[in-house]
């Protein structure tokens, strides 16, 4: 199955695609900040949209991942980790010496796939959830509270 990537173009009205987002970020309006500070990357099969990343600069030469996902749909099929492994590929072309990324203490599939793909944890943002989003997340029955904090060196 061949993954065809385009750059999602709000300048030319281009619809969020925030059914997918939303999945990776219970948040619009953090959602809404970092599509306009980065640039979202669309991942198609055979015209379906089925996944999606974000990249921000963050740091000279850091890129951070700060949203991906993948639809419900197509989970168990791999794409997950070719869209991380994607959004690496891109960061190397956009110059980055550092790619980070962070997920949920609860989010342990995201967790393995990222060490999988090469990332370290560098640290913990504890209550990082709790101060940033109102509703509490629970996933796979444990609350979500801390970031964890990974970084691949490129």
């Amino acid at each position: 199955m061949e993954i065809v990537y385009k750059l999602l173009d709000l300048q030319a009205g281009q619809e969020v695609p925030y059914e997918l987002l939303l999945l990776a970020d219970p948040s619009k309006s953090l959602v809404d900040d970092y599509i306009a500070r980065g640039k979202c990357y669309l991942a198609y099969i055979n015209d379906e949209l089925v996944g999606e990343f974000v990249l921000i600069p963050t740091h000279p030469g850091t890129i951070e991942i700060v949203n991906i996902a993948v639809a419900e749909q197509h989970h168990g099929r791999g794409i997950g980790k070719r869209l991380v492994l994607q959004a690496i590929e891109e960061a190397r072309r956009l110059h980055a010496h550092t790619v980070e990324i962070g997920t949920g203490n609860s989010s342990l599939l995201q967790l393995r796939l990222y060490q999988r793909c090469g990332f370290r944890i560098t640290g913990v943002d504890r209550d990082f959830f709790v101060r940033h989003y109102e509703e509490e997340i629970i996933e796979d029955g444990l609350p979500c509270r801390d970031m964890i904090r990974l970084r691949l060196d490129l």
